[in-house]
């Protein structure tokens, strides 16, 4: 399920130019405001992990800890804030060719991470900023591109006015640093360095232009020819240089950019880029999208149908029939496909949070401790999402637990970066929940860490 509800305002603003060196900048919130749109969808973060963990073991880092999370942004950019916080912009991904030139980039990013480049800013960009990133980031799960957030019970995550207040930029030397580790780690994946270098080379005439219409990348990661020489080098003496990528990795790429292009283009944009003379799974995909958007259910519900019989354990098929329906008021009728979504991706967090809403929406009681289920075995992995709070209060109300509701009403204000919410809901938890049960003590630890931060 793609997400769009996700607004943010980044303060973005890079003090002094690079000559040689590009300095961390803190912003603290005095330059001009840009809005940056984050996105959530299980199928593409499926797709990035899948190609990023076998370069992140290589590093020595664990797959499950390292973020990996999507910027709304045409523009070609990736960075890394806030730990082992890995960030990509949409465009990237609708402009690479391969994925062996994502790969390259994200390999790039890691040498950055397991080589501790990340500058660690003044208290606020710790405690404020990269929370609020991260909080912003994973949010509203369940929300959807198109989703009228006053009907249907939508979930809008609050915050929505705090900033970045840092962005980071590294040192030339730290740049070649991180291409010396990225060489290395694809070397060790027996992959080719040649998609890194191809992202290089469309980035090498950039450097002439000025901020405003250089690429972002082009202010956070200063190039030089010296840089690209060196990756040139590695491409023409490595024995994996033309080692193609594998043939799943390719279906998934081509599928991953036509959802995005159908998400995030006008329905006639993406008509006209996947005709109907393209019988691909791709092409079909991306004009199931497009025809639920304009809207014409019945054509989207033809072809995601089509696509389902041709790949029945395909859960994100399911997912995007669940979502049709759920948007077009067939609350009742998206539950079976949600359902099958989950049960053939049992280990997606995000699709169980997604299921717990609909069965939410339904106002069934049965469901209704169906979605808790969901909510209790997803959290663990979804914990920075104040969605699967927020659905968990809602669930656990409705059953009468008004201790356990209140609690996780304080989980979901933590996760928004609200402490003043989490410490007074955690009070009215305390209040309701027996002496001595686990959920009394996390309470009592939320109002303290929340009173602390505060």
């Amino acid at each position: 399920m793609l997400n769009l509800d996700l607004r943010m305002t980044a303060v973005l603003r890079i003090l002094g130019r690079f000559l040689g060196v590009l300095l961390l900048t803190c912003l603290a919130g005095t330059a001009a405001a840009e809005d940056l749109n984050y996105i959530r969808d299980a199928e593409i973060e499926s797709t990035l992990r899948t190609y990023y963990t076998p370069i992140l073991k290589v590093a020595g880092l664990e797959p499950t800890a390292v973020h990996i999370y999507l910027v709304n942004d045409p523009r070609l950019n990736s960075f890394v804030a806030g730990g082992q916080n890995i960030f990509v912009n949409t465009g990237t991904i609708t402009r690479s060719e391969t994925p062996n030139q994502l790969v390259g980039i994200v390999a790039h990013e890691t040498g950055h991470i397991a080589g501790g480049h990340l500058i660690r800013g003044e208290e606020a960009m710790r405690n404020a900023s990269i929370e609020s990133i991260i909080a912003m980031v994973v949010g509203a799960g369940a929300s959807v591109l198109g989703h009228n957030p006053g009907a249907g019970g939508a979930a809008v995550l609050s915050g929505e006015s705090v900033g970045i207040r840092s962005y980071l930029a590294f040192s030339v030397a730290q740049e070649a640093t991180a291409d010396q580790a990225a060489l290395s780690f694809l070397d060790k994946t027996h992959q080719s360095a040649r998609g890194l270098l191809q992202f290089f080379q469309i980035l090498e005439g950039q450097e002439i232009l000025s901020g405003a219409l250089q690429s972002p990348y082009m202010r956070t990661h200063p190039l030089t020819t010296q840089r690209i020489e060196y990756v040139k080098n590695h491409v023409a003496h490595s024995p994996y240089s033309d080692v193609p990528d594998p043939p799943d990795w390719v279906e998934l790429h081509k599928r991953m950019k036509a959802k995005l292009v159908a998400f995030l283009s006008g329905p006639g944009q993406t008509l006209q880029q996947y005709p109907e003379t393209d019988n691909s799974i791709a092409a079909r995909y991306a004009r199931a999208v497009a025809f639920y958007r304009v809207p014409e259910l019945k054509r989207a519900l033809v072809l995601i149908d089509g696509l389902i019989q041709d790949e029945s354990k395909n859960p994100y098929f399911h997912e995007l029939k669940g979502q049709m329906l759920f948007e077009n008021g067939k609350v009742r009728d998206a539950v079976a496909p949600y359902q099958q979504s989950v049960r053939l991706a049992p280990d997606v967090a995000l699709l169980r949070v997604e299921l717990a809403q609909v069965e939410i929406e339904t106002n069934d009681p049965a469901l209704n401790q169906e979605a808790l289920t969901h909510l209790k075995s997803a959290v663990s992995f979804e914990a920075r999402n104040p969605d699967t709070w927020r659905f968990l209060a809602i669930a656990y109300g409705r059953s009468g637990d008004m201790g356990n509701s209140a609690l996780a009403l304080a989980e979901q204000a933590m996760a928004s970066g609200d402490k003043p919410m989490a410490r007074q809901q955690a009070q009215r938890a305390l209040k309701l929940l027996p002496a001595g049960s686990q959920g009394r003590l996390r309470a009592e630890d939320i109002q303290l860490e929340a009173q602390r931060k505060q």
